[in-house]
Parts: structure tokens; sequence; C-alpha cells
């Protein structure tokens, strides 16, 4: 059969389908026009290419003739790619939301060819099984429904577009600590306090969560909130969802104690999750965290690099068709890898009899188990790594050189801007706690790919790349995370064009997402595609939602710059989305960080020295070695480029080394300290 017209484009998941029987279009004027000239309801399928269902669900339907025939007969069948089209995916998700109260991948939607939406679904099987009406006795009904009662459909669609054009709620009252203690009373009552974690299975490790508990912690005193973070991360890397052989997290767990993972690896959980660890080390000080950190960077440099210094997307859970089989480990093959000391140790520490009852382990290929540790217990003090890790880290080198001649997961090579973001800030801000300069050499590497290959000529910036070729108008979050990564990066190498070109892309993205009258930005531009509603995203979900981000950054830019034009547009991002914060605190944990950094205190720390002479450096290592969150570091530098950053933040001038040492200034609710030249001294002033 040949291949349908997926077959032009870049998106690998699009490319997954090129073959099918289905008459895939993507997402284009063709397909629509064509709905509309043979009056055909129009299927929209949207999923992404590391998806398990959506292969369960391509293999089901869209690979058989059957299903195929049908599709092709009474709709105009359309792709899209979700980590392409983020846009289109949050316009149709809130969809079926509202429809299914429900939502995920693959989101199957049924629309008119004006883009308006009747139908949601999410995963759907080719007959009726597991409750789930299925593709051969679906299609018929749509096309009866479309063909005798489209007056139903029209009120449908009324309703589906009143409710997703609401606005969110004012809150004149704006918001304040309160909230966050109500979060975190959240967090507390669902807290699992044997596996850690919150809520029931499937868990999810959502980092952003962590930021705030830490932050919570810091503000209050109360030891709980740190003890929630430490003893779900200590849980988390220990169980089957962390690769103990090649490093990096798989997506979730589908169990309580996080030994069965679904097995997709993607890039923003790796920035994420390397942040929550980079600052649970700086609230602990233990070096097991710090380790941690160092094994994400490992894989991500090794894996998922390119070679012009971008990242890229994800890792499937599938291989060879089975989810897992690559991770997946017999008795008797690490004992044909190993000797018999080194197999007996690996498995009595890695494999555990009693994980036969865990809901997944039966799916596994028989006689399979997942390496993983036993779980930690709340009252564990103990550092919770084997005692002998020299001996461990020669064992697993052993399996990993034989896992490396497997077959490989499918790994989805697009290289996405937002996404690009999160990695580059998350390895910037390693270099800086670790005293690492190899993770700044590569955040620098990935960024300047970014800004000259992701941006336009007029500044803005393009969403995605791909063999050679960069595409898509960028949406919030690539100007967000990208902001963000700027900002990481200047406290990184303390270069001040990097705050130049954060300064830039926050002008941007004012400029052309910014909603002059509610608040807040739309996760498009104004003059992007026309859907049948502007999305503007603020729940923070799998990642932090792009208005949450651009909140904190535009704080940190008021501190860097002394600029009032900034605080206003915080305070604008505050009111715009306080009521929702104030009613769901929880599903808004990075909106909160951020809350937490306006609410102080927070400081101004600048640094006079020279950035090459010991005692600047000791400065800057015991500002960075501290969770010190709510800061801003700024470098004044004895030499030449001082001007660079007295024209982003004038008034540095008034700050000098004193005597020929290295000062830092501490700045807080508006006073100054005199400067300190000892990090003791320093510290004390922020504390």
């Amino acid at each position: 059969m040949p291949a349908n017209r997926l077959q032009y484009e870049k998106s690998p998941y699009l490319l997954q389908h090129a073959d099918n029987p289905v008459d895939w279009y993507p997402w284009c004027d063709e397909a629509f026009e064509k709905a509309r000239l043979e009056d055909k309801p129009v299927f929209l399928s949207i999923g992404y290419s590391t998806c398990h269902w959506c292969h369960v669900m391509a293999h089901e339907c869209f690979e058989d003739e059957e299903t195929a025939v049908l599709m092709n007969r009474v709709f105009v069948n359309i792709k899209v790619d979700r980590e392409e089209r983020p846009d289109i995916d949050a316009v149709y998700m809130k969809v079926c939301q509202l429809i299914t109260k429900s939502g995920g991948w693959p989101l199957t939607i049924v629309m008119t060819a004006d883009k308006n939406p009747f139908f949601a679904a999410t995963y759907i099987p080719k007959e009726t099984k597991y409750g789930k009406i299925g593709m051969l006795e679906l299609i018929p009904r749509i096309q009866t429904i479309w063909q005798t009662k489209r007056d139903d459909i029209r009120f449908t669609i009324a309703g589906i577009m009143e409710a997703l054009k609401q606005p969110p709620q004012d809150n004149a009252q704006g918001i304040g600590e309160s909230a966050m203690h109500k979060a975190y009373d959240s967090f507390l009552k669902i807290f699992d306090r044997e596996f850690g974690g919150f809520g029931r299975m499937p868990k999810f490790p959502s980092p952003h969560n962590f930021y705030f508990l830490l932050r919570y912690w810091k503000r209050t005193g109360d030891a709980q909130a740190l003890h929630m973070v430490e003893h779900t991360l200590r849980n988390i890397l220990r169980g089957g969802i962390y690769d103990q052989i090649g490093f990096g997290f798989h997506r979730y767990s589908t169990d309580e104690r996080w030994t069965v993972p679904h097995f997709e690896k993607m890039l923003y959980d790796q920035a994420l999750m390397a942040m929550a660890y980079i600052e649970l080390f700086q609230a602990t000080g233990k070096k097991e965290y710090e380790d941690t950190v160092r094994e994400i960077f490992s894989y991500v440099l090794r894996d998922m690099t390119d070679p012009n210094g971008g990242f890229y997307c994800a890792e499937d859970a599938d291989s060879e068709g089975i989810e897992g089989k690559f991770y997946l480990w017999t008795s008797g093959e690490v004992q044909s890898v190993l000797d018999a000391n080194e197999s007996d140790l690996f498995l009595s520490l890695y494999r555990h009899s009693s994980d036969e009852s865990i809901p997944g382990m039966q799916e596994m290929t028989a006689g399979s188990f997942i390496p993983h540790l036993k779980h930690v217990s709340e009252n564990h003090s103990k550092d919770f790594r084997y005692d002998d890790n020299e001996k461990i880290e020669n064992i697993r080198k052993k399996l990993f050189a034989v896992r490396e001649k497997r077959v490989r997961p499918h790994r989805d090579d697009k290289i996405l801007t937002d996404w690009n973001g999160l990695m580059i800030a998350a390895l910037a801000r390693g270099a800086q706690v670790f005293d690492e300069p190899a993770y700044a050499d590569a955040a620098v590497k990935a960024m300047d790919f970014i800004l000259q290959s992701l941006q336009t000529k007029e500044g803005g910036l393009l969403h995605r790349f791909r063999d050679g070729i960069a595409s898509i108008v960028g949406m919030l979050d690539d100007y967000a995370f990208t902001i963000w990564a700027l900002l990481e990066l200047y406290e990184s190498v303390f270069d001040a064009g990097y705050l130049k070109k954060a300064l830039n892309l926050t002008s941007y993205a004012s400029d052309h997402f910014q909603d002059k009258k509610d608040g807040g930005f739309f996760l498009t531009a104004e003059e992007a595609e026309a859907l049948p509603a502007r999305p503007k995203e603020f729940y923070d979900s799998a990642i932090p939602s792009g208005n949450s981000v651009m909140l904190l950054n535009i704080l940190r830019l008021a501190k860097i710059t002394a600029d009032p034009l900034f605080d206003t547009k915080a305070m604008e991002i505050l009111k715009a989305f306080s009521a929702e914060a104030e009613a769901a605190p929880a599903a808004f944990t990075y909106f909160l960080t951020a809350l937490d950094f306006d609410l102080g205190p927070s400081s101004e720390v600048v640094i006079a020295g020279d950035p090459d002479k010991p005692d600047t450096k000791e400065l800057l290592m015991a500002l960075r070695k501290a969770f010190v969150p709510n800061k801003v570091v700024i470098l004044y530098p004895d030499n030449h480029s001082r001007q660079d950053i007295e024209e982003i933040a004038p008034f540095v001038k008034q700050y000098k080394s004193t005597g020929g040492s290295a000062a830092a200034y501490v700045c807080s609710n508006f006073t100054c300290s005199l400067p300190a030249t000892d990090p003791q001294q320093m510290m004390a002033l922020l504390k």
C-alpha cells in the first residue's frame, strides 16, 4: 500500500503512521476544505511517538484494513503530534476533559470542518471491550448521527464552545500565604507514609511539588515538608521507575511502590527531576543526591544529546513490540554476565521475591524482573546506597555494556525549544551547585544551538527542529522555559549577554502573548493560527505552566534590573490566576513557588570582584551550595566586562570590591547590607 501524506512530515510520530491504510492528513487547510466539500466530519487523533497506548491503538485500528476502510469512508482523518502542536492539544484536551471528565493520549476528537468538536475519547479499541465501545461499532453510530441529527450536533458544539471560552475567574483580593498553607495541608493528607509520593497509583513524580514543599519548609521550618520530599525522592530513586543500569527516569509508576514503571523516558522528566535532587542536595548536603544528579546528566549527555548540542525528546517504552523489554532481566542473563559473587550480590539487592504481588509484575515477560532496591521506611536514616559503591558500579557497567547490544527503544530525535530550555536550566543549575564546568559547557552549547537554529529574524522563537529544518511558530512555553534557561545560564557563567537575551525574549512574549484584558499570557501568539479557543494554560500539570514560569522569570528580572515595570507585570499574572490557585492550590505548585518568591523575603546578592580569583569563587560557592531559593545573584566584575551588567542593572555601579578583596552586598526589603568579604558573614546576612 502506498504511503499516505504523512510521509512528507518531519515528526517521528507522524512518520510512524505514514504507511497506515488510513488516509491520514497532517493538520492543514487542505484536510478541512476536503471535509467541507464532501460534508464529512473530521477524525482527529493526537498522540506522540513514545506513547505506549498510542502504539496499541495504532496496531489495533490504524494498521487494520477493516477499520481503515470505515474511517476513510466516513471521515477526513488528521494526525497531530501533541509535542509539535501543544496548542492544538491544549484546546482539544480541554474538550475531552469537559465531555468525558478525563483525558490522556491517544486523544480522539470528532469535529466539523470548522474545527468545532462534538465527540471526544482517548484510547478506542477496534472492537468493543474493557467497557469501551470499539471503532467498528462507534464509526457507524457517528455516521448515523451526522446524517440524521445535525441539529443535536450543533447544540452539543454550542455548549462545548461556551464552556471552552470561559475566562479564568477574577479575584480582586489577590492571593497570599494562606494558599501555601492550604496546598501543604492537601499534600499532608494524601502523603504515602510508607512508599512516599501522594495519592494512589499510578504515581507521577511531579517534581514541581517538591520545589514547593522545599520552599514551604524553608519558609515555615516545618520538618515534615522536607521529610515528604526526601522520603519520596529516596524511594523513587530506589524503585524501578529509575533506570538502575543506564540511569534516567521513566515516566511514572503503575504501582504504589515505584517498582513497575511506564517505561518511556521524557526529556522534561530528566530536567525537572534533576532540579529536584539538586535542591534536595542543597537542603540536606547529602552526597547521594549529587550522585543522582550526575547520573541523570550522564544519561542525557550520553543518549539524548544531538551532535549540534540540542537535546532529543524522548525514548519509547517499547522495543521489539514489548513494553519494557529493553530494561528487563532474568536471573540467567545476570549470571551469564557476572561472576558468581557478583551475580549473587546483584540479585540479592535488585531482585525481590515479594514483588510477585505487585500489580503489573505478572505482565512482565516470564522470569524477568525490573532491577530495583527495596523501599526505605520513614525512620530509615542510613545512606540508602549499598556500602561498597565501587563494587556495585563495576557490576552496573558490565550489565550496561551487555544491555547496549539489545534492540533499543525508538528514540524521538526532534528537538523542542521548550523542553531544551528545561534541560539547559537544569544543567546550568547543576554547573553552579556542583562546580562542574562540563555541565555549563553543555548548557552553553545547547543554548547557542537554540538561538542560532530556532530564533527568527524578528527575534521570536520556533518550536521544533528536526532533519536540519526549524519549523512551527513558537508558543508561550518556548519563551518561558528559554528565559528560565537564560537566567540560570547567567548565574552559571555570568555572561550578561544571556540577561540581554532574556530581556529581549520577555519583551517579545509580552508583545505577542500577553492577555491585555484579563492578564497572564496566552499559549499562542496573537498572529498564530486561529483555533476554536485561544488557550491559556495555568495549571501546573506534567510540567509547570508557561504562566507560572513566566511569573517567576519576571520576578527575578525585577530584582536583577530594579525596573518597576516587571513588578507590575508580575502583579497582573498573580491577579489573573489567583482565584483558581486559591481554590485548588495543590494544582498550582510552581505558581506557588513564584508566589513564595514574591512574598519574600527575597534578596539580591551582588558579588563585586574578579571572577577568576579564589575569594570571589568562595563567595559564589557558599551561595550555590546552600538552599536559598529566593534570591538573584549578580556578578560585578573587576574587569572590562562590567559595562555589560551596568547597562542591565545600573544600580550595581555603587558596589565595589574592598581593598582588593571580593565583597558581597546582600539587599533585601529595599535595604542593603555593608559589604561582606567572608562567606559565613554573607550567609548570615541571607538568613
